[in-house]
């Protein structure tokens, strides 16, 4: 298959916005692709390489792509090979060993499958080709039913090799796809709650209700002696958290899959800043140098799998009360997540009022009669929070004036399109900045700009801000309709990808008619 076939499909499904039509050409691309080119092309047309970030950057490449070869020779495979080869190149002499690869690949290329290339390779190739849509492709393709896939994705967290397994083993293939312990399994999400009351008056008295800490989502997998920790992106981070591994290793068990969250405590039990905990995972944004010597205390909530029995399909309730009997033999300080269950009213918004006394973020509803639906944002889970707050995509910034002049201040922020389109621009903000996140703005933007000008820098959407705001209000001023309402930025978020950044749909759901 050549990459000239990959483009045209690329091309369809960029220039509709039907979900079907966007599957179907997808779907009638892997039909055609060998059984060593279904990954490449499933990760290429959901946006990236099979091989992960290869840290090329946007210069290098537009340095290197020329007018391209007049004929279309590169294969699928032989792009592929390229890339592999691209990840291996490490050590000394490395840098002009890439150079050459990359020369070489670019100019073996046409102008328009440079285009592509470039933008696979840094993150910009936003063709409506959603993990979702990519998804639905693969079961029409394997003419599977789409559950079965979904399954066997959110279970082994990779996209290129769920679809391998079901264009060659279909459904038998697919259902035979198990939770691993070793293998980090995509975190169970929550949507966001209007408020306390709604959220209980939505899932009735069948809940817990838990702390919502300002912390970090960790996966933490046991087998015998050797645990692993991976972040909510499915990055391991064990060996950058030894204390998490110490506490978990100690428990009462042989296997277990753990789902909780981790933050940074001060003396007074009170939770440090995000950025401090986010230290420990090797990224921050903004602030000051973060004490890689402050200790993470964990924080558990849910239990996938425990001593051979999994347990993704069992009721919440049966989840926790396996949960609680592990932890309760625990010597040390508690691991489990504070919270209630079955609450009356007043009990629940007691929870509330010690989560936010304590620092913390709100709480989170969740029905005791729900399995963990691994991978999915849905109202079983509810989080609630005393402000409204998104996490937005950064678009592009202006630099600052008066006391901020030299300084790269006013954001522009989008929501994501949850059809695959370009993000959606929904506001401005300068509010809620220190100045040593102007600081960190200013040194690090122009490593994301896709275009720069005069007033300021267009960024590619890789940085993910979560902002509190009011509201929101209907507006002819933004593409979406919609404008957010005395937007003001909390952090940033490096834990998040642009992927996981709330929809359109979610900004729209604040209006007051919504």
């Amino acid at each position: 298959m050549l990459l000239a076939d990959v483009l045209a499909a690329s091309t369809a499904v960029t220039a509709t916005r039907s979900r079907t039509a966007k599957a179907a050409a997808i779907a009638q691309l892997l039909r055609q692709a060998g059984a060593d080119e279904v990954e490449p092309v499933t990760a290429w047309l959901a946006g990236e390489p099979r091989q992960g970030r290869l840290g090329v950057g946007w210069r290098t490449l537009a340095r290197m792509a020329g007018e391209g070869a007049a004929t279309q020779s590169l294969t699928v495979a032989g792009v592929d090979r390229a890339l592999t080869g691209l990840a291996a190149t490490t050590g000394p002499g490395s840098a002009a060993r890439r150079d050459a690869a990359l020369s070489a690949l670019l100019s073996a290329a046409t102008a328009e499958e440079q285009r592509f290339l470039v933008r696979l390779l840094t993150g910009e190739l936003r063709q409506g080709a959603l993990e979702g849509v990519v998804l639905d492709a693969v079961a029409v393709a394997a003419e599977v039913p789409g559950a079965a896939v979904r399954r066997a994705f959110m279970l082994s967290g990779r996209l290129p090799e769920t679809a391998a397994t079901a264009l060659s083993g279909g459904v038998a293939a697919l259902d035979a796809v198990r939770l691993e312990v070793g293998r980090p399994v995509r975190p169970m999400l929550a949507s966001p709650g209007s408020s306390l009351d709604a959220a209980l008056a939505d899932l009735g008295t069948d809940v817990t209700v838990e702390f919502k800490l300002d912390g970090a989502r960790i996966q933490v997998h046991r087998d015998g002696d050797v645990v692993r920790v991976w972040t909510r992106t499915l990055r391991e981070v064990t060996d950058g958290v030894p204390e998490l591994v110490e506490r978990i290793r100690a428990l009462p068990c042989r296997t277990a899959v753990l789902d909780g969250e981790t933050l940074a405590l001060d003396d007074d039990g009170r939770p440090r800043a995000f950025q401090d905990t986010m230290s420990r995972f090797g990224s921050g944004a903004g602030g000051e140098a973060a004490d890689v010597g402050v200790l993470l205390s964990p924080f558990l909530f849910d239990v996938l799998h425990l001593d051979g029995r999994d347990l993704l399909d069992e009721p919440l309730a049966v989840r926790l009360d396996a949960l609680d009997d592990l932890l309760a033999a625990d010597e040390h300080a508690p691991l489990r997540m504070p919270g209630v269950r079955c609450p009356t009213l007043e009990q629940a918004a007691a929870v509330l009022d010690d989560a936010l006394t304590a620092g913390h973020e709100g709480v989170v509803v969740k029905a005791l009669t729900a399995p963990y639906a691994a991978g999915r944002r849905g109202k079983a889970w509810q989080k609630v929070k005393p402000v409204h707050t998104l996490d937005l995509v950064v678009i592009g910034v202006e630099w600052g004036y008066g006391r901020r002049s030299g300084t790269l201040s006013n954001i522009h922020l989008a929501a994501r399109d949850p059809d695959g389109g370009d993000p959606v621009m929904v506001g401005k903000t300068f509010k809620g900045m220190t100045d040593a996140l102007l600081e960190w703005q200013t040194r690090t933007f122009p490593e994301h700009a896709r275009e720069t000008a005069e007033w300021g820098l267009l960024l590619r959407p890789e940085l993910v801000v979560e902002i509190a705001l009011d509201g929101a209000q209907r507006s002819t001023r933004y593409p979406g309709g919609v404008a957010l309402r005395f937007a003001r930025v909390l952090r940033y978020r490096p834990d998040k990808t642009a992927a996981e950044a709330d929809t359109i749909d979610a900004v729209r759901g604040l209006l007051a008619d919504a």
